[in-house]
């Protein structure tokens, strides 16, 4: 299957991509994440109960992240290095908070759940790079409110951000690729049967079979560091 079949392609990519750089997992089913419970770091429920908490949550998560430790790895550089030799129309639509596939080098990038280094005023809706430790006493640097500055994050009972913007690439796509997806989470989930509805190849690359792998035309499981540039090997020879 080489890339000049291919007109478009979006790839949909999850938490099994940035787990093999150092990042947690969303663990779900035990309704703990890093020994927090989701309910109480993930909801605007949550944050409206413990503000302190849920800061603290985020600017741990933060600090990791830009610490040096965490890096782009095999997956990332692939994936970036398809669109750079891709020739088609490419987006990239990422369910992970982290900066890692810009950082690999991805251009066309849309964090369908927000992005852990921005913040948003929940008063005028301002989004700006976070500082290294948000807190309750922050001011808007547009409305200049405190109190309403949180992190830049979708939570639970919040709409996922630019549907518009990827429903429209999946319509137009004729690869669709997800990797590392649970296939627990919607409307992520949905994005597969939107793409065999207008006659996309689908593929899942995934560390083991998804929730929603029926759905797939084509599947292989294995580390995602493996697969993907295996995968990407293929679509460019």
């Amino acid at each position: 299957m080489s890339r000049q079949h291919h007109k478009s392609i979006v790839v949909l990519t999850g938490a099994g991509v940035s787990a093999e750089s150092g990042i947690s997992t969303f663990r779900a089913l035990d309704g703990l994440w890093e020994s927090y419970r989701i309910e109480d770091v993930a909801s605007p429920r949550g944050f409206a109960a413990n503000p302190h908490l849920v800061h603290r949550f985020y600017n741990d998560r933060r600090k990791r992240l830009l610490s040096g430790t965490v890096q782009p790895n095999r997956a990332h550089r692939a994936l970036a290095d398809l669109e750079a030799s891709f020739r088609g129309a490419f987006l990239l639509v990422t369910q992970n908070i982290d900066d890692l596939h810009e950082r690999a080098g991805s251009k066309n990038v849309i964090h369908m759940h927000g992005e852990l280094l921005k913040q948003r005023c929940a008063y005028c809706g301002d989004i700006e790079a976070a500082t290294p430790q948000l807190g309750i006493t922050d001011a808007c640097a547009r409305c200049h409110r405190t109190g309403g500055i949180r992190p830049h994050v979708v939570w639970f009972g919040e709409t996922p951000l630019r549907m518009e913007d990827i429903y429209s690439a999946i319509e137009d796509c004729n690869l669709f690729i997800a990797i590392g997806t649970s296939g627990n989470v919607y409307p992520a989930a949905g994005f597969v049967a939107a793409a065999a509805a207008v006659g996309a190849h689908t593929v899942e690359l995934n560390l083991e079979p998804s929730a929603v792998e029926s759905a797939f035309a084509e599947k292989k499981y294995g580390p995602a560091g493996t697969l993907v540039p295996e995968f990407v090997s293929t679509l460019q020879g």
